[in-house]
């Protein structure tokens, strides 16, 4: 299966995949049995890259003297979460949105309670969870995140601290230098919420015994999370769209229930993108004409990606797409062809600039007692139909629009009261920002 995932998409599958064989605290001290699958996961890793990678000269680096120094950090490595950090650092070094390793999952949960998002040229915070640490601190929508841990989030880090925090480090806590929306600056310490689960004490997992009903409700949970959601008002429908994770009849037959409107704003903020062929369904849904996606650039090949038009029973009408910083892979590539095309409007802030497509590498360690680890490998690029890409250059909308931090903190969404308010729907940015609350797993 092809995918224009990027990171976040990622790290919800990687996590209920990977749940049921995990590594237990991250400080424990590795033994020689833990350097040596560490071992094999870069040897693996490497072997996924020289042979999938998109890119022949793997943009200038010299893979034989990157992985032998990796090498040589796993002999000096003092706990487990740095084994894995230098097998997933290697990856990082690329600057690849797409391609990132996938570690082995843990026995327990980490839970920061709060989110963050990229809006302009500032980090805010854009959610806390009730009764969270981070709550009971201070900490508010609308605050700016200077720093986190000494770090500035920024465009071009966000993800790959999200990657370091969630996925290969997770941390009891982490210190906050923020500005509150009235100009006070102030330093918090929040700590997470740590779900303990089977402990084991080295690489090694167990299998055996584990509570598949467990997984089952953890990827429902997941799924009501995820879903998409509509809201109908007046002329004009506004669709919730996560993901890109639609199988191509789900998709029609949600365009076949947006006929009855006369405009469609298509909100595609914080969606990291999802499978190919949803994209491709969804294009052919909503233009009148066949339209080329673009060229996609593998390492020994090209080859146009066309998206079939169902002509007469597409949906014909006004289209309105919303993005933002965390918009990524599929997302900017419908929102680019929607421009070019100039087939609707787009607004909001530029998006991730993150839309390579790759494929996943699954591998284990072991047989009776064993560790799953995979690789996420980009295996190429697409040039847009103006012959640009838009990997770290994301799309600019037609209309910038941003939250402030005053926007934030009293849960207000301009963007959709605005982008209503072009189809006729004279909404509130207040009651806009009631339609599609937020919605915390636990």
């Amino acid at each position: 299966m092809n995918h224009y995932y990027n990171l976040r998409r990622f790290l919800i599958v990687a996590t209920l995949v990977l749940t049921a064989f995990s590594v237990s605290h991250s400080q424990t001290a590795p033994s020689s049995a833990d350097r040596e699958n560490a071992k094999t996961m870069l040897s693996t890793v490497k072997s996924d890259l020289q042979k999938y990678y998109y890119d022949p000269n793997f943009g200038g680096m010299n893979l034989d003297e990157r992985f032998k120094v990796a090498e040589e950090k796993i002999n000096q490595a003092t706990s487990l979460a740095q084994l894995l950090g230098v097998v997933g650092q290697v990856l990082l070094d690329l600057n690849d949105s797409h391609t990132f390793f996938l570690p082995p999952g843990r026995t327990y949960k980490t839970d920061y309670g709060w989110q963050m998002k990229v809006i302009g040229d500032h980090c805010y915070v854009v959610a806390v969870k009730p009764k969270s640490d981070a709550e009971v601190k201070g900490l508010e929508q609308g605050d700016e995140i200077v720093s986190i841990d000494g770090l500035k989030p920024t465009r071009d880090n966000e993800w790959k601290l999200l990657y370091l925090y969630y996925e290969i480090r997770p941390r009891p806590g982490m210190r906050l230098a923020v500005i509150k929306p009235n100009g006070e600056q102030r330093q918090i310490d929040v700590a997470a919420k740590i779900q303990e689960g089977k402990k084991v004490v080295d690489l090694s997992v167990y299998g055996q015994g584990y509570d598949t009903g467990d997984l089952i409700r953890e990827a429902e949970k997941e799924a009501h999370l995820n879903r998409q959601r509509k809201e109908e008002l007046g002329d004009a429908v506004v669709w919730k769209m996560p993901a890109f994770d639609q199988d191509p009849v789900q998709v029609r037959e949600m365009v076949e229930n947006l006929k009855k409107h006369k405009s469609l704003i298509l909100d595609l903020r914080g969606n990291g993108g999802g499978y190919e062929q949803t994209l491709l369904t969804l294009i052919g849904n909503v233009f009148d004409h066949d339209v080329k996606l673009g060229q996609l650039k593998r390492r020994k090949e090209q080859k146009e990606i066309i998206a079939k038009s169902r002509g007469n029973e597409a949906f014909a009408g006004k289209i309105i797409v919303l993005i933002d910083s965390q918009s990524a892979s599929a997302a900017e590539l419908f929102a680019r062809v929607v421009q070019l095309e100039k087939r609707g409007t787009v607004i909001g802030d530029r998006s991730a600039g993150a839309v390579m497509r790759s494929r996943v590498y699954s591998h284990q360690i072991g047989i009776d007692r064993f560790i799953p680890y995979a690789a996420s490998i980009t295996d190429a690029d697409i040039i847009m139909s103006d012959g640009q890409s838009l990997e770290r250059v994301g799309v600019v909308p037609d209309e910038l629009k941003l939250p402030t931090a005053s926007d934030l903190a009293k849960k207000c969404d301009p963007v959709l009261a605005y982008a209503l308010s072009l189809v006729g729907v004279d909404i509130t940015p207040e009651k806009a920002g009631t339609l599609f609350p937020l919605e915390w797993k636990n």
